[in-house]
């Protein structure tokens, strides 16, 4: 069936699904370049889930969306920021009701979805870099750098805070020791070496499960 619809209607995009189809393969994947990974939603489960499956799957292929809050799985809440940038280490969605959302939520949304539009080609065709094991630390990052080296975003979040927390830095990937990167929002900039070796710091925290995300350009 997959054989027949894929080659008389090759302009459509078939989504597999984990969940409902029961399959996440090679095979699966040749039907269908972009497969629902999996039914749970929450934002911090999702850090873990997106990071197995990324070692054998390109970020393309991982159907990720922007789910409610409370998480009708886990009853978990996170903020709409960070659901927003763990579902962009995926194919990237949103699986809301709009009406239900407060002007804020709708304002977020927006953002979120200006971002994708902004980052989604180097999203999905820049080298992708695991930062950290999310299983044994108490965050999970990772970047996407440019094929080209010119670009790099930094994304992921911060599990917990906790009281008098030391500020820790995030040791970046696949840069240009020689080069120089500049952070477009607060305009410091960085040698490629420095990043490397002593790493890109991580904010201040408040609350759980808080976003995370830099983009740098070489100058």
């Amino acid at each position: 069936m997959l054989e027949r619809l894929t080659t008389d209607f090759p302009e459509v995009l078939f989504e597999g699904c984990s969940g409902g189809g029961g399959r996440f393969d090679a095979g699966m994947l040749y039907y269908c370049p972009q497969i629902w990974c999996s039914d749970d939603t929450d934002a911090y489960e999702r850090t873990k889930i997106q990071y197995g499956t990324s070692f054998i799957y390109p970020i393309s292929a991982v159907g990720s969306h922007i789910s409610i809050v409370p998480n009708h799985q886990t009853g978990r809440i996170t903020p709409m920021e960070t659901r927003g940038i763990t579902a962009m280490a995926g194919s990237f969605g949103l699986e809301l009701d709009l009406e239900k959302l407060s002007p804020e939520e709708k304002a977020e949304a927006t953002a979120q979805i200006q971002n994708f539009r902004t980052y989604g080609s180097l999203i999905h065709n820049g080298n992708y870099y695991r930062l950290n094991n999310p299983f044994t630390e108490n965050g999970a990052f990772w970047s996407f750098v440019a094929k080209d080296g010119t670009e790099i975003l930094v994304q992921g979040m911060i599990f917990r805070t906790e009281p008098n927390m030391n500020r820790k830095s995030l040791h970046l990937t696949g840069l240009d020791p020689d080069a120089i990167y500049q952070d477009t929002e607060s305009g410091i900039r960085y040698t490629g070496a420095s990043l490397m070796s002593g790493g890109l710091l991580l904010p201040q925290t408040w609350g759980d499960y808080y976003p995370v995300s830099y983009f740098l350009k070489r100058v």
